[in-house]
């Protein structure tokens, strides 16, 4: 970078880290282009090391500390600007919304940016050219996006490791080291190209440069052997239930009437194409039955009966009433062709402001409501509870639960299922489907069993235990994939352990060198 355009204060704490911090979002799906993050996090660390240098020369007039906030700040609001900006899309459907958008659009990027902000106030400091620097900075950012993922509920989105989802050889460590140690590395790996600028020998330069790509070869190589023993191991597994994963593609409405709802049903029923001898589990979306609970739609239970045989089960999402508190769960369903409930499980992650208000009571006087339809919040699953029927043992993951790895970590160990239901019609065009869907398959990984999806107007797929995606319906494409899963018990690990022992090993290098990089 131009050293004069870097002494102006305005370019360098708001312009050029807000430009890095948007380009990022082009190395995740649907774009992919990973090779853009091998230069933005060199020239944000490099930005981090001037802005520390000069904040006591050319910036003087303003707080030394203030600079690095602001630096941080501006990187990650252009980051999460680019990157969640599919979320407003969800307010364009309820018209008493809309005026919110700009304040969305602005506030929610703008808090998320506060982690960045945060992380470069206290590791800033610390920031020159030297490599217990880059550890060090590293490491805070893999911390960062840790905090990010547990505080508040949580929202661990595009994580810098899933802008490696198209490279599934890498991907097996997953399994063994989770997605936070594993995310740690690809930042490391991502900055590790700063080092040509730095004042070592070119030995040193060789050798560090040559050491990560020496890991990626051998990670490529390992991956590649677990892939195909894998294809072996599938064909001698004799467990297995034939699957059907229906997406209809609806359009996304409130205040449906009765013989709409009746159509939507005739319509699922048509995708299903249900044979009535063939033992078949079929999978519907959530939201499928918009506005409507369970109880609501059991006056459709003879259309069911007629069509589906006692050899059928169904899987769909629904809101179910607790008749304790009045208020109702967003519910994953398991129901035989009589439209009795074999197996529920209500979703614990719930989105804030989707599907429960922050705060509620004030919020509610004032006359909010959550984006979905009714008017309270909906109830929060308390339970770890697998959906259990059968030879099944069902990890239920509804809508945006899917992103939260530690579901993974928490779940039965008798696990030999993943079922994702989602309705992905909320984020209309934009790159959130594609997003929320890469995100499937870090899960099958990580918990090592087939994962089955089934979205409205998203990527519904069939995901084997390796990450492959096996069968696919686009967005936007009504219609059913079928195959016979095998089920596989997961072999997952937990492994936040791991990741904080790799987190102090990287603390370690880098006090253990702290005396010698303080005289630099």
């Amino acid at each position: 970078m131009n050293s004069e355009l870097l002494n102006n204060r305005l370019l360098a704490l708001y312009f050029f880290p807000f430009i890095l911090g948007t380009l990022t979002t082009l190395s995740f799906n649907p774009y992919n282009i990973i090779i853009l993050n091998f230069i933005i996090f060199p020239l944000f660390f490099y930005l981090i090391f001037h802005v520390n240098k000069k904040s006591k020369s050319v910036y003087r007039k303003k707080p030394y500390k203030k600079n690095l906030f602001i630096l941080g700040l501006s990187f990650g609001f252009g980051f999460y600007l680019s990157g969640t900006s599919w979320i407003v899309n969800s307010l364009t459907f309820d018209e008493n919304f809309k005026i919110f958008i700009p304040f969305a659009l602005i506030l929610i990027p703008l808090f998320l940016s506060l982690f960045m902000g945060f992380t470069i106030l206290l590791v800033g400091p610390y920031v020159k050219l030297t490599l217990p620097s880059l550890i060090i900075f590293s490491a805070s950012l893999g911390f960062s996006d840790y905090l990010r993922s547990i505080i508040f509920t949580g929202f661990p989105w595009n994580l810098w490791a899933y802008s490696t989802t198209w490279f599934n050889e890498i991907l097996q460590i997953l399994n063994q080291i989770g997605l936070y140690s594993y995310n740690l590395i690809v930042i490391t790996f991502f900055t590790l190209p700063l080092i040509i600028i730095f004042r070592i020998s070119l030995i040193s330069k060789i050798l560090c440069l040559t050491l990560p790509i020496l890991i990626i070869l051998s990670l490529y190589i390992y991956g590649n052997y677990e892939i195909n023993k894998n294809q072996k191991f599938l064909s001698e597994i004799n467990k297995k239930i034939y699957v059907k994963v229906i997406s209809p593609n609806f359009e996304l409405k409130y205040g449906l009437t009765e013989k709409e709802i009746e159509k939507r049903l005739k319509n699922l029923i048509r995708y299903s194409d249900p044979s009535e001898n063939q033992e078949t589990l079929f999978v519907w979306p959530e939201g499928v039955f918009s506005g409507y609970s369970y109880n609501e739609i059991l006056i459709f239970k003879d259309l069911i009966s007629k069509n589906f045989s006692n050899n059928h089960k169904i899987i769909f999402g629904s809101n179910v009433l607790d008749s304790a508190t009045g208020n109702y769960y967003n519910s994953m369903l398991i129901v035989n062709n009589d439209m009795e409930i074999i197996q529920r499980y209500n979703k614990r992650k719930l989105v804030p402001f989707g599907e429960f208000l922050p705060f509620e009571k004030l919020l509610d006087y004032i006359g909010f409501k959550k984006i979905t339809e009714g008017h309270g919040s909906y109830l929060r699953g308390i339970e770890d509870k697998n959906l259990l029927f059968g030879k099944l043992n069902i990890l239920p993951l509804i809508c945006y639960e899917v992103i939260f790895s530690d579901l993974v970590q928490k779940s039965d160990v008798d696990t030999n299922l993943v079922v994702n239901i989602s309705e992905d019609g909320w984020f209309g065009d934009s790159i959130g489907p594609d997003q929320h869907f890469v995100k499937s398959i870090f899960r099958a990984v990580e918990n090592g069993t087939f994962l089955i999806r089934s979205t409205n107007k998203g990527v519904s797929a069939i995901i084997d235990n390796k990450g492959n995606i096996i069968k696919q319906l686009n967005r936007n494409e009504a219609g059913n994939i079928e195959l016979e899963v095998p089920l596989i018990k997961s072999n997952k690990i937990k492994n936040d352990l791991i990741f904080f022992t790799l987190l102090i090993t990287y603390l370690l290098i880098f006090f253990v060198n702290m005396k010698k990089y303080v005289k630099k």
